[in-house]
């Protein structure tokens, strides 16, 4: 039971709880907690369930805690390629199709493209062969001085934004795969002190095509009621105009 009392002590720490409060919201005792992040107790597999509800683990980090306390994992992780999923692809083919003519694209977990619109050779344009060889990776794509970089307007503040992002990412789920490209991210994006009307919540996107300057915001999408840890991870990231100006042009180039 060490690797599972270890999980418990790590994920209880990294979100802050003290042993009193995961046992509230567990529905058991700090006694029987504090045995259990000692080895000293086994855990059931419902109190396992609980734990990693309360503490708002990822579906993939329950199943892991699943098996480190010798459990089967309870999610399913399926192929989007599987027929069971195929309704999923087509709604959000739908979807990517609806939100022409903007950029859509659909990212698993670190920016790996699963889908997109006809409308992301926006962001390709130009872009270096080698960071569109798939499985092309958007964030990459975003930041390297061979990608979109160089049309990039903003780049230090916008940049610093996907790289703050990410950290917070880090914050709630420790990855050293996530750190390591953080990292690599992070040595792409200039130097930048922010000034007073600094908006780190907010930052659109100043992206130089041919000789207009275009202006766009993201959303982020995601299944939050999913029960397969592939629907879960996937995320919808659609740019919309913050002007109208940039509508236009979209609009005009993809007519």
């Amino acid at each position: 039971m060490e690797a599972f009392a270890t999980e418990l002590r790590r994920w209880r720490s990294s979100r802050r709880v003290s042993q009193l409060e995961l046992a509230n919201r567990a529905g058991t005792t700090q006694r029987h907690l504090s045995f259990m992040e000692q080895g000293r107790s086994r855990p059931g597999r419902g109190i396992v369930v609980r734990l990693a509800e309360s503490l708002d683990l990822s579906l993939r980090e329950r199943n892991s805690l699943l098996l480190a306390a010798g459990y089967a994992p309870l999610f399913p992780e399926s192929s989007l390629d599987e027929p069971m999923l195929r309704p999923i692809r087509d709604a959000l083919d739908d979807i990517l199709q609806g939100h022409m003519p903007y950029p859509a694209v659909v990212v698993r977990p670190y920016g790996e493209l699963v889908a997109a619109n006809a409308a992301l050779d926006l962001l390709t344009e130009g872009a270096a062969p080698e960071l569109l060889t798939p499985p092309l990776n958007v964030l990459r794509l975003a930041l390297h001085p061979k990608g979109l970089a160089p049309r990039v307007l903003n780049l230090p503040e916008w940049g610093r934004h996907i790289v703050e992002s990410l950290r917070g990412r880090l914050v709630r789920s420790p990855d050293p795969r996530l750190d390591a490209f953080v990292a690599e991210l992070e040595s792409y994006v200039p130097e930048t002190v922010p000034g007073p009307g600094h908006l780190g919540f907010a930052v659109p996107l100043r992206l130089r095509c041919g000789e207009e300057e275009l202006r766009l915001l993201t959303t982020l999408t995601s299944f939050a009621t999913a029960v397969d840890v592939t629907l879960a991870e996937l995320q919808l990231e659609a740019f919309l105009p913050a002007d109208e100006s940039t509508a236009a042009y979209l609009r005009s180039r993809f007519r």
